[in-house]
């Protein structure tokens, strides 16, 4: 079960947004990533508690910040409930789209098992649902994915593959690079792995 701590900055001026304290594991019946966040103030700045199917689909998202609150899955697309922070309002969504996204490294990892891609295979369109910062506004977005490398380095603790994943952002044509290892984030746009307790997850 990997443990360990995300740092997330601001990807244009590298500003800290927060410290992400994070355990994954496989199951039975697919994957689950829990995390906690912290402001760079020390104080809680909010929670994630992703878990999929083997197919990689959301079957269960809880999302906390600055007092709203987000539950959804994988049901005629995406559905979700977003609450305000009075607990008084709660509005649903649903959108046609495959999967969620968001800040969390999480995402990334989730939407990679989804697409489950090979290096010669073309880059793949996804429709995801993002909830952004600080309210967790819920915006449809549609991306392009290319896993561009795998390459197995030793190491320590055995073998460890790394991937490379090229995501474009279809309605701005920016693109960044996801490096990714099992179930955990080496390095993303605005996401560094700062500690790792134990080695990655090997996806079956």
């Amino acid at each position: 079960m990997p443990r360990g701590r995300y740092s997330l900055h601001d990807p244009h001026d590298h500003t800290p947004l927060a410290e992400e304290h994070f355990h994954c594991a496989p199951g039975p019946s697919g994957w689950r990533y829990v995390s906690q966040l912290t402001a760079p103030s020390g104080d809680p700045a909010g929670s994630v508690d992703l878990a999929l199917d083997d197919l990689g689909r959301p079957i269960r998202l809880e999302l906390h910040a600055s007092g709203w609150q987000v539950r959804g899955a994988a049901l005629d697309g995406v559905t979700w409930v977003r609450t305000d922070p009075t607990g008084a309002h709660a509005t649903e969504g649903n959108v046609r789209a495959h999967a969620f996204t968001g800040t969390s490294p999480a995402f990334l990892i989730a939407t990679a098992r989804l697409l489950r891609l090979t290096p010669d295979a073309s880059a793949t369109r996804v429709r995801l649902v993002a909830f952004t910062d600080p309210v967790l506004a819920p915006r449809t977005l549609d991306q392009s994915w290319a896993l561009i490398t795998r390459e197995t380095h030793a190491t320590d603790n055995g073998p460890l593959t790394v991937e490379e994943y090229q995501v474009t952002a279809l309605d701005t044509g920016e693109q960044h690079a996801v490096h990714l290892s099992g179930d955990v984030i080496l390095s993303a746009l605005g996401i560094e792995l700062e500690d790792l307790e134990s080695p990655p997850s090997a996806f079956a």
